[in-house]
């Protein structure tokens, strides 16, 4: 499937609906040069004269700009985090402006290798040049100061939005009060990166990627990304939130592949899965993205990470979710010592969930009491 970047949105409430602005050039930390760069995003409440009451969500891999809002056609499930914004929730919208950005190299509206590079009036495909993290936030940080964002009261997300959060309080210190980085460290551990490589793979062996220039050829390489996303899928769960779901039991769903002696539900899940992630995702986004959080590493560009950390001004809260194996509870929780030990007032709190990695966009209980008092002491302070 070609994805069109500037593809339609479903208003949320309270919500603004996708806007598109112009960020204008761009060059990323790696390398290479954008003539025009456009970051989707959507807001809801109000931002203040001051321009200091905003909040910052940062998504997923697979996310976008729609945090917040009820269920309609264009996202069947609502915003990916609707149950902790709005007015009254964790994220009140009555008292905070909130923003959501979809990430530079995404395919929900920002520039990313679908978008027509301006000056061959083609996809750049994989002539697009590899993003970072560190290019992430800062392409925000321009988007945020067109709206008259003057600081950042929190920056808040998980897995690689949680990267992001912590990026933009080390690259931005003066800038944020605080950031919860949750379900993630400062750099991701060689199981994680072995898996993503998995999913890479997968997407450029399907003879349909066709080197990454599939656009407007009737072609994707739609097996590749299914297979990308079940492995994916597997990162996100715990082995006991599995056997809880799934156990052995035979598969109820029909078919959507030739079956070899049967199927197991879980085997069938994952197919589905698979199968609904190629009709809203891009595949050369997959890989850029990916690979994005595969490369963060806190302390490039300093000399240690101990000076990375040792930026921060921000008041920090690092979540660790208990069954997450992708990024493991101890090793978030080590990345809250580090920050400590170099000077950052960083607290560690730890999600009980058997939900393993996706514990922040589904079990709600764990998450607004891992958050909420650290927001809330924001409120009091």
């Amino acid at each position: 499937m070609t994805l069109d970047p500037g593809a339609g949105h479903c208003p949320a409430s309270e919500s603004s609906g996708k806007l598109h602005h112009r960020i204008g050039s761009f060059e990323p930390e790696l390398g290479g040069f954008l003539p025009e760069v456009t970051l989707a995003y959507e807001t809801w409440g109000e931002l203040d004269s001051a321009g200091e009451n905003a909040v910052l969500i940062v998504h997923a891999l697979t996310g976008d700009s729609h945090a917040a809002g009820d269920p309609c056609a264009d996202y069947k499930r609502g915003g990916w985090w609707e149950p902790v914004i709005g007015p009254g929730r964790m994220i009140d919208t009555g008292e905070n402006f909130v923003i959501c950005s979809n990430v530079l190299g995404g395919c929900s509206g920002s520039t990313g290798p679908a978008s027509t590079d301006p000056e061959t009036g083609r996809p750049y495909g994989m002539r697009f040049p590899v993003v970072t993290i560190r290019d992430m936030a800062r392409a925000q940080k321009r988007l945020l100061d067109d709206l008259g964002v003057r600081r950042l009261r929190l920056v808040i997300g998980g897995s690689i939005g949680g990267q992001q959060a912590l990026e933009w309080a080390v690259e931005f210190p003066d800038f944020v009060e605080r950031a919860a980085p949750v379900a993630a460290t400062g750099a991701l551990g060689p199981q994680g990166i072995s898996m993503s490589e998995i999913g890479r793979r997968a997407i450029m062996a399907d003879p349909d990627w066709m080197e990454g220039d599939y656009y407007g050829t009737g072609r994707s390489p739609d097996a590749g990304l299914a297979i990308a996303r079940m492995v994916g899928m597997v990162t996100y769960q715990s082995a006991a939130r599995q056997w809880e779901r799934f156990g052995r039991r035979p598969a109820k769903r029909p078919a959507l592949h030739r079956e070899i002696g049967g199927r197991f539900e879980v085997e069938s899940y994952l197919h589905y899965q698979g199968r609904e992630l190629t009709g809203r995702f891009d595949a050369n986004s997959y890989l850029y993205l990916s690979r994005a959080m595969d490369l963060y590493d806190v302390s490039a560009g300093y000399n240690s990470p101990e000076e990375a950390y040792s930026r921060i001004q921000a008041e920090m809260l690092f979540a660790g979710i208990s069954s997450d194996w992708l990024f493991p509870a101890a090793e978030v929780r080590a990345t809250a010592e580090a920050a400590r030990a170099a000077g950052a007032q960083a607290r560690y709190v730890q999600m009980e969930s058997n939900d393993g990695h996706d514990a922040f966009l589904k079990d709600w209980a764990q998450l607004r009491g891992a958050i909420k008092p650290f927001l809330e002491a924001d409120n009091k302070s």
